[in-house]
């Protein structure tokens, strides 16, 4: 009883991490633009460096804030990331340089590093027979906040590009009130561990590969596609407004839906879909879907189509479930860990170098000087993407078979 309202905190941490991503899409274009002065397609460049930069910080700074939390603590890590993510959105809410705001997307990307130190948090108030529960309620979290965090900041959108800002400011002040009243110290000197650089180091896991060279193959497939699936949060704002007209609101409504959807799919058909199609054949249907809606949404230029097939396109990430299943089923049960390790480093080099890549595709096909006009563009490269991933993954089939009859 006395570990609910800790738990509580933390799943609101989460959620108000996973919402700081989906908050600022909707408005992203707006701020950049009259940050800028500049176009559209402008807008699009430099919200590509800032979702690149947000994601390295991530990448380089888990590691540590995790090391950091046995060593001093969970609460102090959690709370000085909270007062740093305040710190964060008010100066988005007022910066007038956008230097200042890539200041502030890089802290922001450190204070959102605290995945590992809230899983730890969980598993330390936890019994044995609610850590499963508990865990759950993490992904929970994370859903919650890529659904209402394009909601809130497309609807505050309509009071000025800044008001998002301050509404996540202020929520994430109040959760900070929350945590400093509620939470208590849950690492003992009985299991404190002292600090090692070694432990800090962002690309151990990925070292971990040369462990497993049956599944780089598998492993290239995951990355193409996550690779190609960042091509929503990282344009869809642009895109949409580009070639539609959309408001804030209507882009926040929209990757809302998506976000639900995504949920339906992986945390509901997957468990109907995989019995019955089986891993392999689930991966290949799910990158043939893939590259069909992609290839639809790069083409259409009606806004209410678009709006449709947004939530329909989160149907292809029927991929990531199904490709994790099947590589969890070719790797030594004491290896599960160190798997799920290079699948976290796997996806947070794809986030890093994929918005850098979709954007500045994006920018070049619609700028003024383009040589022809193509805002959907960056959906065509990831719909390109896909059918490179099928030639992959036919490849793969194709060595097992010659392999069986041998």
């Amino acid at each position: 009883m006395t570990s609910r309202l800790p738990i509580l905190f933390v799943v609101l941490t989460l959620a108000l991490n996973s919402m700081g991503v989906g908050l600022i899409l909707p408005v992203m274009p707006d701020l950049i633009r009259d940050v800028t002065r500049g176009d559209l397609a402008n807008a699009a460049a430099w919200g590509g460096i800032l979702a690149t930069a947000y994601a390295v910080m991530q990448f380089f700074f888990a590691p540590a804030v995790g090391a950091l939390s046995d060593r001093f603590g969970r609460r102090p890590v959690l709370l000085i990331s909270l007062a740093m993510m305040v710190v964060d959105y008010v100066v988005l809410a007022l910066a007038g340089s956008m230097w200042l705001i890539l200041a502030a997307r890089l802290v922001g990307g450190i204070t959102a590093s605290t995945q590992s130190t809230a899983a730890a948090l969980i598993s330390d108030l936890s019994g044995t027979e609610d850590k499963a529960k508990n865990f759950g309620l993490l992904g929970a979290a994370f859903g919650a906040g890529f659904v209402f965090g394009p909601l809130m900041g497309g609807l505050l959108a309509e009071y000025g590009t800044r008001a998002p800002f301050w509404g996540a400011a202020i929520l994430a002040t109040a959760n900070l009130i929350f945590g400093w009243t509620v939470l208590k110290e849950t690492v003992t000197d009985d299991i404190r561990r002292p600090f090692r650089v070694a432990r800090a180091n962002p690309f151990a896991s990925i070292l971990s590969i040369r462990a497993m060279p049956g599944l780089v193959p598998l492993l290239s497939l995951f990355f193409l596609y996550e690779f190609a699936f960042l091509v929503f949060p990282a344009t869809w704002a642009y895109f949409t407004q580009l070639r539609f007209g959309w408001t804030a609101a209507t882009v926040g409504v929209s990757l809302a839906t998506f976000g639900i959807a995504m949920a339906v799919v992986q945390g509901g058909l997957i468990r109907w879909i995989v019995p019955n199609l089986g891993e392999t054949r689930t991966i290949v249907w799910g990158f043939i879907f893939n590259a069909i809606a992609f290839t639809a949404l790069a083409a259409i230029t009606n806004g209410a189509v678009a709006l449709i097939l947004a939530p329909l396109s989160a149907f292809g990430a029927i991929v990531t479930p199904a490709l994790q299943g099947l590589m969890a089923n070719a790797t030594r049960d004491d290896m599960q860990g160190e798997l799920q390790g290079v699948l976290a480093s796997v996806r947070a080099i794809a986030m890093i170098f994929s918005p850098l890549v979709m954007t500045q595709v994006f920018r070049a096909f619609s700028e003024p000087a383009a040589p022809f006009h193509f805002p959907g563009a960056a959906f065509a490269l990831a719909a390109g993407l896909m059918i490179a991933a099928l030639s992959v993954n036919a490849t793969l089939c194709r060595g097992a078979a010659e392999t069986a009859k041998a």
